[in-house]
Formats: C-alpha cells, sequence, structure tokens
C-alpha cells in the first residue's frame, strides 16, 4: 500500500508540472525559471529535477502530454460523434492545446521538439486522424471538397493567435466566436471556391 501511495503521489506531482509548465509556457514562453514552474506546480524545485532534470526534458515532456491530449480527444470525438462533422466540430474545439505549441515557440524549443522523434510519432498520428476526419466529413457532404488537413492545421493556429489581438476583458470571447466563423466557412455546400488547391500534411512546416 506504500508504494502504491508513493507512486500515485509521483504521478500526481509529475502531472501537476506538467500542467503548470504548460500554462506559464503559453504564458510567458519557455525560459521562465524552474522555480516558478514548481511554484506554480505546489511542488518543490528537488521534485521537479527529480522528474525532468533539466528545462530540455520538461520542454519535450510538455509537447508529448500537449499533442497526446489532443490526439486522445479526437479519436474520442471520431469513436462518439453521430456524424463527421459533429467530429471534425468538437476537434477544431480542442485547439486551444494547441496553446502552448504556437506561445512557446524560441529557438531553444524549437530545436527541442524538431529532434524529438516521439513528439513527431504523436503528431504525425493526429494529423492522421484529422485525414480521416476530413475523408468521412467530405463523402457525408458535410465538409467542402476544396480544403484539406493543412488547411485545418492552419485554422488551429489562427485560432489561438486572435486572442493575441484584442483587449484581455474580450480574449475570452474571442476563439469560440472565430472557431464558429471558421466552421461556417467549411461547411458544404460552399458558397464560392476557393484560391489556390487544399493544403495537405505535406505543406506543413512544424519549424
Amino acid at each position: 500500500m506504500v508504494t502504491k501511495a508513493l507512486r500515485a503521489d509521483a504521478r500526481r506531482n509529475r502531472d501537476q508540472i506538467l500542467v503548470a509548465a504548460r500554462e506559464i509556457f503559453a504564458e510567458r514562453g519557455a525560459d521562465v525559471p524552474m522555480e516558478e514552474i514548481a511554484r506554480r506546480a505546489s511542488v518543490g524545485v528537488g521534485t521537479l529535477y527529480r522528474r525532468f532534470v533539466d528545462r530540455e526534458t520538461l520542454i519535450r515532456a510538455v509537447f508529448r502530454h500537449t499533442f497526446q491530449v489532443v490526439v486522445d480527444e479526437t479519436r474520442a470525438a471520431m469513436a462518439e460523434e453521430p456524424t463527421a462533422w459533429a467530429a471534425l466540430t468538437r476537434i477544431m474545439r480542442q485547439s486551444a492545446w494547441l496553446h502552448v505549441s504556437v506561445q512557446a515557440k524560441s529557438p531553444r524549443v524549437t530545436a527541442v521538439v524538431r529532434a524529438d522523434a516521439e513528439t513527431s510519432r504523436i503528431r504525425d498520428e493526429l494529423l492522421g486522424m484529422l485525414d480521416e476526419v476530413v475523408r468521412r466529413a467530405q463523402e457525408e457532404g458535410s465538409l467542402r471538397r476544396d480544403v484539406g488537413v493543412g488547411d485545418l492545421a492552419m485554422l488551429f493556429v489562427s485560432v489561438v493567435h486572435q486572442t493575441q489581438s484584442v483587449i484581455p476583458d474580450v480574449a475570452g470571447l474571442v476563439p469560440g466566436r472565430v472557431l464558429a466563423i471558421m466552421m461556417d466557412g467549411l461547411r458544404a455546400p460552399a458558397s464560392g471556391e476557393l484560391p489556390g488547391r487544399p493544403l495537405s500534411r505535406a505543406d506543413i512546416a512544424f519549424d
């Protein structure tokens, strides 16, 4: 029982650290002092370093965790929603989870994430599922046919970035409104043709 309790405490501490780091990275970037992350997580600095031996290890863990949550939510939406359109709408609402991957960008973060094979694997799994949702929605006639998964990925980023251009008092309203407008534009039948061609997975740069 003692061993199980210790393991549970260790998992809880790790989860608290990851949540705190994700929040602070999104707010202020990934160079925040580790002591501040520990304070936000309500753990000692020693506990933080026992779980994550350096900043690079913590960055990798945060990005892995963030993408894995989106993967899990995407899988659940595909299995539980009655239509592909409903699944797509639910998935798009999860775009806020990618906040850290947009806001925390820096040369250090880019280098750490690019070099991490596990983050790349999880990200590719997510894009593969999005490809499938796009195909299903287009086959059921709910999603316009001149968009691709690359367009959706850019919309994820756009939803997040909108909050940087408004006053704090209304920032909480922006993602929902922008997402609703975007989903209306994605709905079939389309009112007009889009310029260019659908963006695919191959068109997306993650640097």
